[in-house]
C-alpha cells in the first residue's frame, strides 16, 4: 500500500514491540512474488479444464479420494459394522410392528389422530410439515426414508481413521443421494402432491409442464451465451437500487456512489460501505423498506457505496490486492477527499468484510490505523478454519480442478458458483423448489432477494484463485502470513472498534467461524449474531416479523468469551439488529454536523456497472 494513495494521513499512535512481534523475522520467501505458467503448465491445465467441464466443477480425484478412505476404514471397522446392522434390524422390527398394528389391523375408531402418528424424526424437516404425512401410508414412506438417513449418517460419520474432510465430503454426497431420493420428491409417495391433483382434476401438473418448459428454454438461452431473463419486476434503478444517490468517481475496477441526505444533521465521519464483488451491491439496497443503505442515510449519515464492476475476461490477471488498492482504497482516499479528510465509518459485507480487515490491516501496520473511525463486519470471515460446508469443495484436488477451469475461461461464472451454493442447501434450493414448481404446479412468488440472487456476476481468474488458496485453504490471514505490499500484515495490529456480524443459518461464513476474530484481534469488538442466513440475516429491517438477534460487547485487552458462554449469556432480542448498529456508530462518531450536499457527480445512482450483464 503506498502512502499517497491516501490523503492527510493521521498518524496513530505506536503499540508495543510485544504486539509487532509476528511482523518479526519474516523469511524473504513467505512474501513471494506471483509465479507465472510454462507451456507444460498450460497443457496440464488445459486437460484438467476439460475434465472439470464433464464434472460441473468438480474434483473426480477428490470425491474418489474420499470415498476409498471412507470405504477402507470402514470395511476394517467391525464394531462400527456391527453397530450399523443392530440400527438397521431395531428400524425393520420397528417398521414391521407398526405395520402389523396399522389401518390393516385396527377398526376406524381405534385410529389415533392424525397428529398422533408424527414422526419425531420428521421434526424440524419442511419436507414432511404437512399434515397428511402423518397417514397411513405415506407415514410409512416417511419413517422408512429418514430411518434410511439416520443409517447413512451413521455410516457416513464416526469412522475411525477417515481424514475428518473426507468424512465431511462423502456424508454431503450421501446426503445429496438421499435428498434426491426422499419420497417427497415423487407422485405416488406424496400425498400433497395426490391431494392437489384430485382437487384441481391434474391442473397441477399442466402447470408445472409448463413451468418445466420455461426453465429448460431459459436454460438452453443461457448455454448459447443470451442474458439471464429475471423473474419479476426487480430492475436496479427501477423496483431496487432507488435510493438517491450520484455516481461521484469511477475506474475500472468500481463505481463509487454517494447518497443524497435525507435529515439536515449527519455525523461528522462519513460511511463507506463494501460489498462483496462475489455479488452485486443492492443486496444492501433493495427497495426502500427493506433498504439497508436507505435506513443508514435516513439515520444521518454521509453514505458512500462502492458497486464493484461485473469483470470478463480481460480482467484474469486482476489479483486479490488489485482490488484492495484500486478499490476499497482508492474508494476511502477519494470519500475523505470529499468530507475533509475525516476519518471514515467503514462497513464490509462477505467479502468485502474480509478485505476490510485485510485493510485495516495493512493501515494500522503502517501507522494509518485512524483513517478509520470504525469497522463493521457483516458475514464476513477473517478466520478460515472453519468455512462449513463450502470448505466440502476446498481442497488440493478441487481447487487444481477449479483453477484450471478458471484459467481457460478468464473467470469463474456467477452461474457456476451459484450452482455450488445451491448444491449446499439442495434440500431447500433444488427439490423442494422442484417438488413445488413442477409436481405442485405453484411458481415461486418473484420477490427482490430472488431477483437480485439471479444477478449473478464474475470473479477474475487469477483473484478467486488466491483467495481461494491463500485464504480458504492456507488461512494465510488468520496466521499472518497475508502480505499487502510484499509485508505481511497481522489482525492483532488493529486498534479499531469493530462491529461484527453473524447470522445463525450461514452456509458461506458460518457465524462460528466469523466469531473466531476475537481470537485474533484485541480491540473494543461488539458481535451480533441474528437470525437468518447469509443475505436474509443481513437484509432484517426493521418491522420483519420474526426476527432477533444476540450481543455482546468486549473491551479492548479483556479476556476471551468462548462462543459457547457467548450463546449462554448474550440475551435473545427481538427484532431487527439495524438499530443496535445505528446507535453503535453514533457513539463512535464525534459530533453532528450540517448534512453534506453532493458535490460534482458523473450519473445518476445506481450507475452503470451494476447494469452490466
Amino acid at each position: 500500500m503506498k502512502n499517497d494513495n491516501l490523503a492527510s494521513v493521521t498518524q496513530f499512535p505506536g503499540k508495543e514491540a510485544a504486539l509487532r512481534a509476528t511482523h518479526a523475522a519474516r523469511s524473504p520467501d513467505e512474501c513471494p512474488p506471483p509465479g507465472t505458467d510454462g507451456a507444460y503448465d498450460q497443457l496440464d491445465r488445459a486437460t484438467h479444464a476439460a475434465i472439470t467441464n464433464l464434472t460441473a466443477g468438480l474434483s473426480p480425484a477428490a470425491l474418489w479420494l474420499a470415498a476409498q478412505d471412507w470405504f477402507i476404514h470402514l470395511a476394517i471397522s467391525p464394531g462400527k459394522g456391527l453397530a450399523l446392522t443392530s440400527h438397521i434390524l431395531q428400524a425393520l422390527t420397528s417398521r414391521a410392528t407398526s405395520t402389523v398394528i396399522g389401518p390393516a389391523a385396527l377398526d376406524e375408531a381405534d385410529l389415533p389422530e392424525a397428529a398422533s402418528t408424527a414422526s419425531p424424526l420428521s421434526q424440524g424437516d419442511p419436507r414432511f410439515a404437512a399434515a397428511v404425512w402423518n397417514q397411513w401410508p405415506f407415514s410409512q414412506y416417511r419413517d422408512g426414508f429418514l430411518e434410511i438417513q439416520r443409517w447413512w449418517h451413521m455410516a457416513t460419520t464416526d469412522v475411525s481413521g477417515v481424514q475428518a474432510h473426507h468424512t465431511q465430503i462423502v456424508e454431503f454426497f450421501a446426503r445429496q443421494w438421499l435428498d434426491a431420493c426422499s419420497p417427497a420428491n415423487f407422485v405416488p409417495t406424496n400425498p400433497a402432491v395426490l391431494e392437489t391433483a384430485l382437487r384441481t382434476g391434474g391442473a397441477n401438473f399442466i402447470a408445472g409442464a409448463n413451468h418445466w418448459n420455461a426453465d429448460l428454454e431459459e436454460l438452453n438461452r443461457r448455454l448459447r451465451g443470451a442474458p439471464r431473463v429475471a423473474r419479476g419486476p426487480f430492475t436496479p434503478g427501477n423496483e431496487v437500487a432507488i435510493t438517491p444517490g450520484k455516481v461521484v468517481w469511477r475506474n475500472a475496477f468500481y463505481e463509487l456512489l454517494q447518497y443524497a441526505p435525507s435529515t439536515p444533521r449527519s455525523a461528522r465521519e462519513p460511511l463507506l460501505i463494501v460489498p462483496s464483488w462475489i455479488m452485486k451491491y443492492y443486496i444492501l439496497d433493495l427497495q426502500p423498506h427493506n433498504s439497508l443503505i436507505r435506513y443508514l442515510v435516513g439515520e444521518g449519515y454521509t453514505v458512500f457505496a462502492i458497486s464493484w464492476r461485473n469483470p470478463g475476461a480481460e480482467f484474469r490477471n486482476a489479483r486479490l490486492n488489485d482490488y484492495l488498492s484500486r478499490g476499497l482504497l482508492a474508494a476511502l482516499a477519494e470519500v475523505r477527499k470529499r468530507c475533509d479528510d475525516s476519518p471514515v465509518h467503514a462497513i464490509g459485507y462477505c467479502l468485502g468484510g474480509t478485505l476490510l480487515a485485510i485493510a485495516a490491516a495493512a493501515l494500522a501496520r503502517d501507522g494509518h490505523g485512524a483513517l478509520l473511525r470504525s469497522i463493521t463486519l457483516l458475514a464476513a470471515q477473517t478466520d478460515f478454519g472453519e468455512p462449513g460446508e463450502l470448505g466440502l469443495f476446498i481442497d488440493e484436488s478441487a481447487l487444481a480442478a477449479l483453477d484450471a477451469l478458471m484459467w481457460k475461461q478468464g473467470f469463474l461464472d456467477g452461474e457456476q458458483m451459484a450452482a455450488a451454493f445451491q448444491l449446499l442447501n439442495a434440500r431447500d434450493l433444488i427439490w423442494s423448489r422442484s417438488m413445488s414448481e413442477y409436481l405442485l404446479g405453484r411458481r415461486s412468488k418473484p420477490s427482490d432477494l430472488m431477483a437480485w440472487n439471479a444477478d449473478t456476476t464474475r470473479m477474475p481468474y487469477r483473484m478467486h484463485s488466491e483467495y481461494l488458496r491463500g485464504l480458504f485453504l492456507n488461512n494465510d490471514l488468520a496466521a499472518g502470513r497475508y502480505c499487502v505490499d510484499g509485508k505481511p500484515v497481522a489482525l492483532s495490529d488493529i486498534e479499531t472498534p469493530m462491529f461484527v456480524v453473524g447470522t445463525e443459518r450461514d452456509h458461506v461464513s458460518p457465524w462460528r467461524s466469523v466469531y473466531k476474530l476475537h481470537l485474533l484481534t484485541h480491540n473494543p469488538l461488539t458481535f451480533v449474531l441474528t437470525s437468518g442466513g447469509h443475505n436474509a440475516g443481513i437484509v432484517s429491517e426493521p418491522g420483519h416479523p420474526g426476527r432477533h438477534y444476540r450481543c455482546a460487547s468486549r473491551a479492548a485487552d479483556a479476556a476471551y468469551r468462548s462462543r459457547h458462554v457467548f450463546l449462554e449469556s448474550a440475551e435473545v432480542i427481538d427484532g431487527s439488529w439495524w438499530p443496535c448498529l445505528s446507535r453503535w456508530l453514533h457513539g463512535q462518531s464525534s459530533g453532528d454536523i450540517d448534512a453534506r450536499t453532493i458535490g460534482h457527480s458523473l450519473a445518476d445512482a445506481p450507475g452503470t456497472y451494476v447494469l452490466e450483464p
